[in-house]
This record gives structure tokens, sequence and C-alpha cells, in this order.
């Protein structure tokens, strides 16, 4: 099974910008779908994006869509999470997920998963 790592979290203000990065332990993301989730304090995990096996396939979830952005380098065996205009209900624990193939929108729907970073939006 995949094995993946997220990292570039951290403290951002309200209207600024924090990308984050999801490596893979091996050369699969040609295989899986990735996709970014999040948990608040007290809620649920939700789905925020999403890019397809082939990458021509991508989903954003409404409160975050024209803000963020998914994309990969295969190469370097990464998704990232492109987030501009944060506010500070972005803040949660961001997690990174695998699944086959197609993108979902429903963390249940995914099977492999890191160990999240924080990111926290506040002044």
């Amino acid at each position: 099974q995949v094995q993946l790592v997220e990292s570039g979290g951290g403290l951002v203000q309200p209207g600024g910008s924090l990308r984050l990065s999801c490596v893979a332990s091996e050369s699969t993301l040609d295989s899986y779908a990735i996709g970014w989730h999040r948990q608040a304090p007290g809620k649920a995990r939700e789905g925020v994006s999403c890019i397809s096996s082939s990458g021509r396939s991508t989903y954003v979830a409404e409160p975050v869509k024209g803000r963020f952005t998914i994309s990969r380098d295969l190469a370097a065996n990464t998704v990232f999470l492109q987030m501009n205009s944060v506010k500070p209900e972005d803040t949660a624990v961001y997690y990174c997920a695998a699944r086959n193939t197609y993108c979902s929108g429903d963390p249940r729907d995914y099977d492999n998963w890191g160990q999240g970073t924080q990111v926290t939006v506040s002044s």
C-alpha cells in the first residue's frame, strides 16, 4: 500500500496563502486518485479537493472553490494543495489520502491516509 506524508502546514493570516504537499512512498500516483481532506475541532472530516489517477479530473469542494487548487508532480511523487485567500474557517488538520483511480468527495471512500498537517488561519 502506498504511504503518504503531508507537509507545509502552519500559521497564516487571513487572506494569505499556503501550499501543502503530499509525498507518496512510491511512483504510483498515476494509479491512485489523491484527495485532500480536512478536519476542524469538533467537526467531521470533509473532502476538500481531489485529483484522479489520470490527472485529467479534479474535484473541488464548494467552500474552497476559486481559492484552492490541486496539482501534482509525478516525477516527485507529490500532490500539492495551493491555498489562497485563506479564511479562519479553513483552520483544520489537513490530510491527504489515496483511493483507486477516480475521485470522491467522501472521506469514507479512501483507504490510505497520511498523518495530517495543521493549518491555522489567524491574525
